[in-house]
């Protein structure tokens, strides 16, 4: 009996890992990014348009950052996910858009 037993003599293929550092990166930047929020509503002197834009875009900001680094969105062979959660941000901007129109106009 050989001591190949599935019969491929075929080098594998080495997958490339994120080293832990930059997950240790990535954590911190989502804990400054909510610690950063908390701090803009704990101030609470500002005004409160300015408030939710900022905690808006914050929010977008982190949810790149998962995507990006703790979901490996950045990586090859992720198109067909990428382009399902864009369809479904559309489909959840376009919802919101048509609630705010219908209540306040």
């Amino acid at each position: 009996m050989s001591s190949n037993s599935h019969g491929t003599s075929a080098p594998s293929k080495r997958v490339k890992h994120d080293s832990p550092t930059n997950h240790y990166l990535t954590y911190i930047i989502s804990i400054l990014l909510t610690m950063l929020a908390f701090a803009v509503v704990l101030y609470g002197d500002l005004d409160r348009s300015f408030i939710l834009i900022f905690i808006v875009s914050l929010g977008i900001v982190q949810a790149l950052v998962q995507l990006l680094f703790w979901m490996h969105a950045k990586e090859r062979g992720h198109l067909f996910p990428l382009i399902f959660i864009g369809g479904g941000a559309l489909v959840a901007v376009t919802g919101v858009l048509m609630a705010v129109y219908w209540c306040w106009w």
